[in-house]
């Protein structure tokens, strides 16, 4: 516990909460036109026919959408893994440089994206190389790109692509998931780093807003999205076994 100025007791949670709420509060201020553009776009692009992915945003926060009680069928996971059969000793390989780039374009064409759909792709500090590289060829490809970054992070650092872009200055649209630079929201007296990561809880509640506007456009034009039921929830598996994956099979959403 820490003791405030006034004598009472105040913990490490009573700062870590506020400071989220501002977090909140930050993005509904900064971000609310860009939200609504990203939600528009979505439901553009499912009206043309196309297909909306979600690749790697934030440490896989995408998966908190991704075939889960209330969320839509139309958002599809894009992983990807180079699997090399090497069987011999292993060396140190410290020397190598892992987060590279090369692999995008190949990577999109082994894929199901096309051009004109949706691929959101997100980097915190907005440079990291392979995620860089995968948005550079995808936009290349005629695919629209939805970036999650920081701002006020990848103003502070310099890009490492052969591009000397970072996310932000290519992509189509940057959602800016108001993280301060280096990630960590909280200074605790004693510690040297700081403590409780923003991207994550951000990322997660700017791309539950841009679902909102997405169905709320989708319905607009006439179309009821389907929403995934709870798979522990009595009749929840039927559920979705029966009406949505048969629907998003046949018409994508």
């Amino acid at each position: 516990m820490i003791r405030s100025n006034k004598g009472e007791q105040k913990m490490i949670l009573d700062d870590y909460q506020k400071r989220v709420d501002q977090l909140f509060e930050q993005i509904k201020t900064t971000q609310r036109e860009n939200i609504i553009t990203a939600g528009k776009m979505i439901a553009e692009t499912i009206d043309a026919g196309g297909n909306i992915y979600l690749s790697g945003i934030c440490h896989s926060i995408e998966m908190d959408l991704f075939n889960r009680g209330g969320g839509p069928a139309f958002y599809r996971t894009f992983h990807y893994k180079l699997d090399v059969q090497s069987d011999a000793r292993e060396r140190d390989r410290s020397d190598l440089d892992t987060d590279m780039e090369g692999l995008g374009e190949y990577i999109l064409k082994a894929s199901t994206i096309r051009p004109g759909d949706i691929l959101f792709v997100g980097s915190v500090s907005g440079r990291t190389k392979g995620v860089v590289d995968l948005a550079w060829e995808a936009k290349k490809m005629g695919i629209k790109v939805i970036a999650m970054s920081s701002m006020s992070y990848a103003q502070t650092v310099d890009a490492v692509h052969s591009s000397g872009k970072k996310l932000y200055e290519f992509v189509d649209l940057t959602l800016d998931n108001c993280a301060p630079a280096a990630e960590a929201m909280l200074k605790i007296d004693g510690i040297e780093a700081n403590f409780a990561a923003a991207s994550g809880i951000a990322s997660s509640y700017i791309l539950w807003s841009v679902t909102a506007v997405a169905l709320e456009e989708m319905m607009k034009s006439g179309k009821t999205p389907l929403l995934l039921k709870s798979a522990n929830f009595p009749g929840g598996p039927e559920y979705n076994n029966t009406e949505v994956y048969p629907h998003y099979k046949e018409f994508g959403w």
